[in-house]
This record gives C-alpha cells, structure tokens and sequence, in this order.
C-alpha cells in the first residue's frame, strides 16, 4: 500500500472509535487470560484502549502495558482503572520494558501488526526475555487459509449497514510477501472516512519455528478462548507457548 505507515491505523480518529466496536468474546478472553496468568503478573503486547487488559486487572492480577500509539493509550487512560496501569510507549516488538512476567499476551491479530519475518521473530525473542521460568506467551491470532481461496486475491465485504452508515473492508492479499492490505471504509451522509491497515499473516508452523528460535515451545492451541478443538477450518486460533 503506497505511502503508508503503521502509525496511520491507530491515529486520533481511530482511537475515539475502537472501543465502539466489540467483539463479543471480551469476557471469555479475560477468564482464559486470567488462569493463564496464575496471579501474574502480565504483560499485553499492544495494549491500546484497554478492551482485554482493564478487565484483566479488574481481576487483580497487576497489568502493564506496552504500545505505540499516544492516541490509543490516551482512551486507554480516560477509562475508570485505566490510569492504574502501568504502560509504556514504544515498540511492541521490542518489549521496552523492565522485570519479568507470569503471562505475557498479545490479542486480535495484533501480532500480524509487524510486517516483516524478523520482526516477529524479534517480538518472539524479545519476550522469552521477559518471561518467568514458568510464564507463558498467549497469541490470539488468524489463520490465513481464507485469504488462498479468494478470487484474484481481492474482496469487498459489507462490515456493518445501517440507516446512517455503511462500512466496507476492501482488501488485497498479496501471498507471496504474506502481506493483506486492508482499508476500512466508512461511508455516511457526513463523508467518508478511511482506515488503512496493512498485516503479515503467519501460518501456525511458521509461529511454532518462530517459537523455536526464541527458546519456547508450543504447550497449547485452540479454536478461540473456550478451548474449542484445533481442527482444519479453524479460521482464528489461540496459542500457547512456554519454555
């Protein structure tokens, strides 16, 4: 996608509107995350507004935080607990922060977020270096089988349509670079409002080497956080990984 940087997906319009979309499973993420944390306590990867990580220390169990979007982190912040938390602004992929952690956990494909193969292998690294003997590094993230079964590699999708707004994903996957160029389109009778984003698909073995090289191994993958089977149509998967 030409001229664009990550920054542009978690700018000031998007912050103000990530929280309006839920996805329903916020509860069953939390309870997954809890009893993986075993009383912390817990790093999130791209903390953002707090969706998974406020409910989390709701728990009790301390949270801290790590993402590079201000704009994200400032609704974060305006959130009842959300000046608790300890969070720093950076890269995720370098995990800037000191001590270690129980859990560490990145959620909603956000690990995809980093668009190259050594930066995801770094992010790997870098938190084995942060994790307890006994800590565990959770993944939510998809897998990309849908995108080898589109048609010239390309789709629209109608994401929502109401009286007062229509939203669209238009997407190109480009499979030999792994890449999904993405723009979320909103269309109402004030305008039109655009989100790009680009993301860097990974296959389940492709995570586990990444795991490999970073001194962790697989303990545990799913088809979501109710701990449904891993099977072939699986299409977004949790995994676990630990030393």
């Amino acid at each position: 996608m030409k001229n664009y940087e990550p920054g542009m997906s978690f700018g000031e319009d998007a912050a103000k509107k990530y929280e309006d979309y839920k996805r329903g499973d916020e509860d069953e993420a939390v309870a997954f995350l809890e009893q993986a944390a075993r009383g912390g306590p817990a790093l999130e990867l791209a903390i953002g507004a707090g969706r998974i990580g406020l409910p989390l220390a709701a728990t009790g169990i301390r949270v801290d935080g790590i993402d590079f979007s201000p704009d994200m982190v400032a609704q974060l912040r305006a959130q009842p607990g959300g000046a608790d938390l300890n969070v720093t602004i950076g890269d995720y992929a370098d995990v800037a922060v000191p001590g270690k952690y129980r859990l560490i956990y990145i959620v909603f494909n956000t690990l995809h977020n980093l668009l190259t193969q050594d930066e995801q292998v770094r992010c790997f690294e870098n938190v084995a270096d942060h994790l307890t003997d006994d800590g565990v590094f959770v993944i939510e993230g998809s897998v990309p089988s849908r995108f080898y079964r589109l048609q010239n590699d390309q789709y629209v999708e109608a994401e929502a349509i109401g009286v007062d707004e229509v939203r669209l994903d238009v997407a190109q996957h480009d499979p030999v670079k792994q890449l999904l160029y993405e723009n979320h389109v909103s269309l109402t009778s004030e305008g039109v409002r655009l989100n790009p984003i680009v993301t860097r698909h990974i296959w389940p073995s492709e995570l586990d080497l990444m795991a490999r090289i970073a001194g962790l191994r697989l303990k545990e993958r799913w088809d979501g956080w109710e701990r449904q089977p891993y099977t072939s149509t699986t299409e977004k998967l949790v995994s676990v990984y630990a030393r």
